[in-house]
Order: structure tokens, then C-alpha cells, then sequence
């Protein structure tokens, strides 16, 4: 039985993660769980796997999750600490990776310094810190298996495989794909919210919709898969039934295709090397229609050309992005600032930010928090 704990488990992949534990009969077991604020899931998730410690980042939320707890032995912490005890409980095997955003990245490096296995959905802590996260996965000798839907992917078409010539990673295009910026200036959160085909979180679906998701998935690739920025190609692909290629360097492309359901890479990183009956939806390739291929509107969707951008300066540029990005699409939730100014004010706090070259974890959380501020201010 692998033991498993999951950071995050109260959104949208820590939910599906839990599912896949119970209809998997045993094979799994959940050690220890970490939160947002809400307890009301939490407590039923607690209540329902039993692990031995759990974690809320709100302090209010622990107190009231405690009281609600206090007929259980279930331990229950709080703040930054709670967060490191839960990825690095001793009984755990893998830690799951799902908290959204760079607040994923130190529980992470903690995790990897105790030996554990990460399965990887927070691409912001490769986005922010990938030489050092994988620098440390290497030193500790852990596996990073990603859960990310084009990185597994990508992943699995490079299973005894050479050295590709280059990674095609699949995008939706999000709801917006074909309009032009006059027909965004105005658009509101809801239509943003609604993705085509995927169910996520409100904060990756509004990166999904400026094409910064994407951007994102580039840095994650290159980091994960060694290769350079200029070999990864980006390719919308409206149906997401191909969730990556490969191309090799005889011509031959791999791809990988699947239903728009996250389970079934979750799946794949929890069972590595095996694989499992349990997973997603299935695809019947009969119900396929013609499948479509384009080139992203990059003039339009700036995000992604922002992404590109900061991979090729280095240093803690990815992490000034990353950091503006976060603070730019809060805004948008909130009503604070229009869809196209989360592209603007990413390209401004890039423009602000002076850059370290091989910086430490230090110099990338000074970046991070310096980029937010800029953004706040704007």
C-alpha cells in the first residue's frame, strides 16, 4: 500500500486525487492532508480517509476545523508549519503536489529533502525555482512525476525513447480562441470562467483563457524533460483529446490522447511504473470528429510570448513573472482590473524587474514578493 499526502486536497485535483484512493480498494492510503480555508470539505475528507495529521493555511480555519475534529485523534496545524509536517510526515511515500500557485513550492523542496516521491501538479514551483527543485529531486534520488495533463503526456511518450527534437504541447485555446482584443476589452470573470472543455480551479481556468497557462506548461517542459524553450512548440488544439507530442528526429511524432479528465494523469503518476483501471472517463475514439491543429494569436494572447520571455532571460525573471501573474489574475477575480490589463501588468512588473542570474531560493521569494507588490500598486 502506497501512502500517500496531498497538498491541497480541497481543490480541483486533490478532490480528483481522493477519489482515485477510494475506488482504488486499498491500494492507497492517505497519511496526511493540507488546506486552504475550506473546512467544511476538509473535515469530511478527514472524517472519510483518517489520516494522521491535517493542515489549514488560515489559522481561523484550523481552530474551527479543530473543535469540529475534536472527537477524532486526527492532528490538526496551521500556517507554513502545518503545511512542511504534512508533506514531510515520516509514513508518507509520495507527497502530491496541488496547491495552486508559488505557495506549492516550499512544502515541495521539503518534501524532496525527505526522500519523498512528488506526484506534480503545481507547475508554478518548477516555473519558480526549477534548477533548484531539480537540483534537489536529483541529490535526494526522487522521483517528479507530473500530473499536469500535457506533461504526463509527454511523459509517457518518452518511455524508452532517445532525445526528442522537440515537445508539441496541445492547448484549448480557452473560451476565447479566434477573438481579437477589441471583443476581450470588455469581456467579464464569468466568461472567462467558462472553460470549454476542462473543469479547474478559478485561477489556472483565467490562465487558461489569457494563453499564461501555456506559458507556464513552457517552463514547467523545460525543466522537467531538459530541453531549451525553442524546443517546445505550442500548438492549439480545440477538441484536448491530443494532450502532447513528441517529436523524434528520424520524423516520427508520438502523441498521447485521452478524454478531458484529470484523473486519468493522476492515475498514471500514482501507479508509476504500473498502471491501474482506475483513472478518468474512457475515450472512444468512434465518438472522434475531425481533430484541428493552430498556431497560437500570440499579438492577442501576449501572455504566452511573456512566458517565453522569461524562460530566455533566466535567472528570477520566471519567478517576477509568476509572482505578477498570481497578484494580476486575483485583481481580475475581484473585479479590480479588466482581462486584458492581467497580460499588461505582467509585461510591466517584467519590465520593472532587475533580474538575478543563478539565484537561491531567497533571491526567487524576494523576486516573487517584489513583482506582487509592483503589480499591487499599479
Amino acid at each position: 500500500m502506497k501512502q500517500l499526502s496531498i497538498l491541497g486536497s480541497t481543490g480541483s485535483i486533490g478532490t480528483q486525487t481522493l477519489d482515485i484512493v477510494r475506488r482504488s480498494k486499498g491500494k492507497f492510503s492517505v497519511v496526511s492532508l493540507s488546506a486552504g480555508k475550506n473546512v467544511k470539505l476538509m473535515e469530511a475528507q478527514a472524517r472519510e480517509f483518517k489520516p494522521v495529521v491535517v493542515s489549514m493555511a488560515d489559522e481561523a480555519a484550523a481552530n474551527e476545523l479543530k473543535l469540529r475534529l475534536a472527537d477524532t485523534n486526527i492532528k490538526v496545524k496551521s500556517g507554513n508549519d502545518g503545511v512542511t509536517e504534512v508533506s514531510t510526515l515520516p509514513q508518507a511515500d509520495m507527497v502530491v503536489g496541488a496547491i495552486v500557485g508559488i505557495a506549492g513550492l516550499l512544502p515541495i523542496l521539503c518534501a524532496i529533502a525527505e526522500g519523498k516521491d512528488i506526484a506534480l501538479a503545481n507547475k508554478e514551483t518548477l516555473v519558480t525555482a526549477g534548477d533548484i527543485v531539480m537540483a534537489a529531486s536529483r541529490e535526494a534520488g526522487v522521483k517528479i512525476l507530473p500530473v499536469d495533463s500535457e506533461h504526463s503526456a509527454i511523459f509517457q511518450c518518452l518511455q524508452g525513447q532517445s532525445i526528442p527534437k522537440r515537445i508539441i504541447l496541445t492547448a484549448s485555446g480557452g473560451p476565447f480562441f479566434g477573438k481579437q482584443k477589441d471583443e476581450l476589452k470588455k469581456v467579464k470573470k464569468e466568461d472567462a470562467l467558462k472553460h470549454p472543455n476542462w473543469t479547474m480551479g478559478s485561477k489556472v481556468t483565467i490562465d487558461s483563457a489569457t494563453l499564461m497557462n501555456k506559458g507556464l506548461e513552457v517552463i514547467e517542459a523545460s525543466h522537467l524533460f531538459g530541453i531549451t524553450a525553442d524546443e517546445v512548440t505550442v500548438c492549439v488544439h480545440r477538441q484536448s483529446i491530443i494532450h502532447s507530442m513528441v517529436e523524434f528526429y528520424d520524423g516520427a511524432i508520438l502523441a498521447q490522447l485521452g478524454s478531458a479528465d484529470m484523473r486519468t494523469p493522476i492515475s498514471v503518476a500514482l501507479n508509476y511504473p504500473q498502471r491501474s483501471s482506475i483513472s478518468g472517463s474512457k475515450l472512444d475514439i468512434f465518438d472522434m470528429q475531425n481533430l484541428t491543429f493552430d498556431k497560437p494569436d500570440i499579438e492577442t494572447f501576449s501572455a504566452l510570448a511573456l512566458a517565453y520571455r522569461a524562460i530566455k532571460e533566466g535567472g528570477t525573471m520566471p519567478a517576477a513573472m509568476n509572482g505578477a501573474n498570481e497578484e494580476a489574475v486575483a485583481k481580475f477575480l475581484n473585479d479590480k482590473c479588466g482581462f486584458l490589463d492581467i497580460s499588461e501588468y505582467v509585461q510591466r512588473a517584467m519590465d520593472n524587474h532587475k533580474k538575478k542570474d543563478n539565484p537561491n531560493l531567497q533571491d526567487i521569494l524576494e523576486a516573487d514578493l517584489e513583482a506582487r507588490e509592483f503589480v499591487r500598486r499599479l
